[in-house]
Order: C-alpha cells, then structure tokens, then sequence
C-alpha cells in the first residue's frame, strides 16, 4: 500500500514537472522567440522568410510569424514631409523644394527590397534636383520669376511621373524659396529696363510718325481747300471784294483829307469835302 502511494505521488509530481516544462516552453516561446507582431495605424509590415522579402504585406494588426525563420520590417506609409535645397539649370538660381508623399501601401515589399527605408536620401532628393534642372532649362530668367506658378506645376508633374516609377506618391509640392544670386538679378533688371527704355522709345517714334502723318493729312485738305476756292473766284467776286474793302474804310474815315506838303512850306489839301458838300 505505501509502494502504490509512493508510486502515484511521483507520477503526480512527474505531470506538475511536465506542466511546469510546458509552461516554461510556452512563456519562453511567447516571451522571448516572440512570434507575435503588431502593425500599427500607417504601417505596412514587410514579410521576411530567412531575408527573403515575400509578396504578401502584413496590414495593420496583430500577426503571428514563425520565430527564427520569420522576420517583419516595419514600413511606414504615411505622408511624410521632405525639404530640398536645389540648383536650377544655371547655378545662379537657387530654390528650396518642399514635397508631401508617402509609399504606396500595397507596394511597401517593393520599396522595401530595391530601395531600402533610406529612399529620402536614394530616390526623393536626387529626382528633386532632377526635375527643377529640367523643368527650369525651358524658361528664361525672366519666366521663371513671372510665371513662377506655372514653373511649380511643371516641376510638380514631372517629379510625379519619376518618383511614380519607384512606386512613391507625390501628395503635395510647393516652391518654399525661389531666389537667384545678387548679380544675376542685377542683370535681369538691367535687360528689363533697356527693354522698357526700347519699348518707350518705340512708342514715341510710332506717336512721331502718327503725328507728322496727320500734319501731312491736314496740309492736303488745307491745299485742296484753297484749290477749291481758288476755282470759285471770278471776276465779279474780286469786283465785290473791292467794294466791300471800300466799304469798311469809308466806314473807318474821320472826314480829314491828307494834305500834301509843298516846297514853299505849306501844306495844301487835295480836297475840301466840306467846302463841296456847302456848295
């Protein structure tokens, strides 16, 4: 009877071994192999066999990996913010580009596996620099400060379609700072002011020609005016000019009549009107 009690009490103590070995297994598969992950909110897990990258991406969750001969890489999707110092075509032209983007979510293995998680550095600033080099080679100086918006979405659209190839997403753009050096703005507005001096100039010789083509209008119709009226003149008209003349100094006379001085010394009328008209 003891020998049976004896017995049992070892088995019963080999089963709380074995739970207790169990157990140890379990917390040290779940503690410490750790075959749980958890992808959060604008994150995309990127499944790894042995290093290598599989196709299907862990979404956001709690997911159970093999431990050892799984790994996940932690990929994150969210719009992110990146600010570039660029040279345009001529370096004497400076911007700051400010670009919102983000990876495309189903596409996080991809980037992963041919760019890595330093795409900034690889990818994001050298198609900046490329774009604004691009973009700015098709207009003058003086279009890249007139047309500066037209110029942003030109650079916009062509960053789009490069970094589209790398399957990043371009959310917003926008020119922070667009600025060229001392002496390059210098001379612009040297051309811009001879190019307002030319245009002034041209203005006044265009209002010069104007005017000196109407005096020459106004001259014709004062010539054929005065043809005209010299073929109304007839002899009866210069006859009623005479008389009107006559008129108009009769009009003005005062009733004396010139004198003519004689050699002896006095003057003697030609005509005493009044000594007429009492006779």
């Amino acid at each position: 009877m003891q020998e049976f009690e004896m017995k049992r009490t070892v088995k019963q103590a080999g089963k709380r071994v074995g739970i207790v070995v169990v157990a140890m297994a379990v917390f040290f598969f779940l503690i410490v192999l750790n075959p749980f992950v958890k992808i959060g909110a604008g994150e995309r897990g990127v499944l790894l066999n042995f290093g290598a990258v599989q196709k299907d991406v862990l979404g956001e969750g709690l997911h159970l990996v093999i431990p050892v001969m799984q790994k996940v890489v932690k990929m994150d999707v969210k719009i992110q913010k990146s600010e570039t110092r660029s040279e345009a075509a001529s370096k004497d032209l400076k911007s700051v580009i400010a670009l919102n983007y983000h990876i495309i979510p189903e596409k996080a293995n991809w980037v992963y596996q041919n760019i890595g998680v330093a795409f900034k550095e690889r990818i994001i600033d050298p198609s900046v620099q490329e774009a604004v080099k691009a973009v700015t080679a098709k207009y003058t100086a003086v279009q890249l400060i007139g047309e500066r918006e037209a110029v942003s979405t030109a650079i916009k659209d062509s960053l789009s379609e490069k970094l589209s190839g790398y399957n990043l997403y371009v959310d917003g753009f926008s020119v922070i700072d667009f600025s060229f050096s001392k002496k390059f703005t210098d001379a612009i507005e040297s051309k811009q002011e001879a190019e307002q001096f030319a245009l002034r100039a041209q203005r006044d010789l265009e209002r010069i020609r104007i005017e000196a083509e109407q005096k020459i209008a106004q001259a014709k119709a004062e010539a054929e005016s005065l043809r005209l009226q010299k073929g109304q003149i007839t002899v009866e008209m210069i006859e009623l000019r005479k008389i009107e003349a006559m008129r108009e100094a009769i009009a003005k006379w005062n009733g004396t009549v010139p004198s003519v001085l004689l050699s002896g010394g006095g003057a003697t009328p030609f005509l005493s009107l009044d000594g007429l008209i009492k006779k």
